[in-house]
């Protein structure tokens, strides 16, 4: 087991639930998975360099509806994203080999499934998420950092009721 830090970072991890969604998260054994096919390079060293056993993620649902739908925890710190060296993988890449691996991934497990997702109109209305990185032009990580403030906000409102239409 991996040691975990004091103190926990935060994250906001996005996915395109078509291809892994919360749903899935919750189906695979132990609600754990390792977070693979990572292309972009500063989204990589998030996770090769500062994500660790016992930080927590804000799990995203991008494109259709996009929202905040749940919370996980990553249980594994970064290490080499072996779908790479695959060439039947979508995510093969034949620049990264085992020696000398380009690309990373983390393991996360699920801690909650919000009984109603946060979306993105709502987060950019509440006050203390204007500098969310998500909420800046042109910033279209799949992994990126939030503030502990942050995401104490977004697990604040996926508790409020819903409002009446």
């Amino acid at each position: 087991m991996e040691k975990i830090r004091m103190t926990h970072k935060y994250w906001l991890m996005k996915t395109d639930p078509d291809v892994f969604s919360i749903e899935d998260l919750k189906s695979s054994p132990d609600q754990a998975t390792h977070w693979d096919g990572v292309r972009n390079y500063q989204a990589r060293n998030f996770m090769r360099d500062d994500m660790r056993a016992g930080d927590r993620v804000l799990f995203y649902h991008s494109r259709t509806d996009p929202a905040v739908v749940g919370t996980a925890r990553v249980i594994r710190s970064g290490y080499p994203d072996d779908t790479a060296w695959d060439p039947f993988s979508k995510y093969y890449d034949p620049k990264s080999v085992p020696e000398k691996p380009i690309w990373y991934m983390v393991d996360i497990r699920l801690e909650k499934v919000f009984t109603r997702p946060i979306p993105l109109a709502g987060i950019r209305g509440t006050p203390g998420l204007e500098n969310m990185m998500l909420l800046r032009k042109g910033v279209r990580l799949s992994v990126q950092p939030v503030t502990g403030e942050e995401f104490e906000i977004i697990l604040g409102l996926s508790k409020k009721k819903a409002p009446k239409k």
